[in-house]
């Protein structure tokens, strides 16, 4: 199991220093969203990428729909990668669904993870009473439909959106990889993680914490990263990156690279 999911996902092991950083991608993306942050923390740690199995670089005959009906089957998945490649201890930096995938993954085997650093991550991204997550179900319902529809005017709507900053180089970026990803898979994907509320689950973390977010994301507004900071159970920071845009690591990696040596030192 534990080969056949490494070569399924391209893992890649990079270094060989006892500190351990694993780089995991969030949604439209995949492990190459991580290639200019990759250089600054090379020298000093070994690096673990992999892809999402979702991701336009996986095989899709590996999506199983069946299987990847919630969060926990990707948890599932990094936590057989960490195993096979016996890593005991390690710091997770995860974007957006992944850094919710780190959270679960933290609750499940805490004693794995040294620090959680997580970027525009949200434990639920519509609205609910007495919590702001960005988005009514009628609005995302709309996406949903517009994806069907016609996915490629939705990528091109959607990834100018999400950068944000204007930065074409990081655009251009986001939209290949979303268009990598079957259109299914991806509107399957995307169901999944807008339908996820980890709201309940925040208090069990117990692993320390740096919640990265931008001045202005489009899709995680500012009062969730203070949620997550009083909510979450371990010892929770947060860092305001002074740009804008749901990607950092696209838009504005050396400032991200700054911030995430950083978090990573303390």
């Amino acid at each position: 199991m534990g080969n056949i999911l490494l070569e399924a996902v391209n893992v890649r092991d990079i270094g060989s220093s006892d500190n351990i950083l694993v780089l995991a991608h969030g949604f439209g993306t995949d492990q190459s969203a991580w290639q200019r942050i990759v250089p600054f923390f090379k020298p000093y740690y070994r690096i673990i990428l992999f892809d999402l199995v979702c991701a336009g670089s996986v095989n899709p005959d590996y999506f199983d729909f069946r299987r990847y009906t919630t969060l926990d089957a990707y948890v599932d998945d990094l936590l057989n990668i960490l195993d096979a490649l016996g890593v005991k201890r390690c710091a997770y930096v995860g974007h957006s669904f992944s850094a919710m995938i780190g959270i679960l993954a933290s609750i499940r085997r805490p004693e794995l993870f040294s620090k959680l650093i997580l970027i525009g991550a949200s434990p639920r991204f519509l609205n609910d009473k007495d919590y702001h997550g960005g988005f009514e179900q009628g609005e995302i319902e709309k996406v949903f439909s517009a994806m069907e529809e016609n996915y490629k005017a939705w990528v091109n709507g959607f990834a100018p959106l999400a950068v944000g900053a204007d930065v074409p180089t990081a655009v251009r970026e986001f939209s290949r990889t979303l268009f990598n990803m079957r259109p299914d898979i991806s509107l399957f994907v995307c169901r999944t993680v807008f339908n996820s509320d980890l709201r309940g689950v925040l208090g069990l973390v117990r692993v320390p914490c740096c919640i990265v977010q931008t001045a202005k994301d489009v899709s995680v507004p500012a009062s969730v990263a203070e949620y997550l900071r009083t909510h979450l159970g371990g010892r929770t920071t947060i860092e305001i990156l002074a740009t804008e845009g749901h990607l950092p690591h696209l838009s504005a990696p050396t400032l991200l690279a700054q911030v995430l040596r950083r978090a990573l030192s303390r």
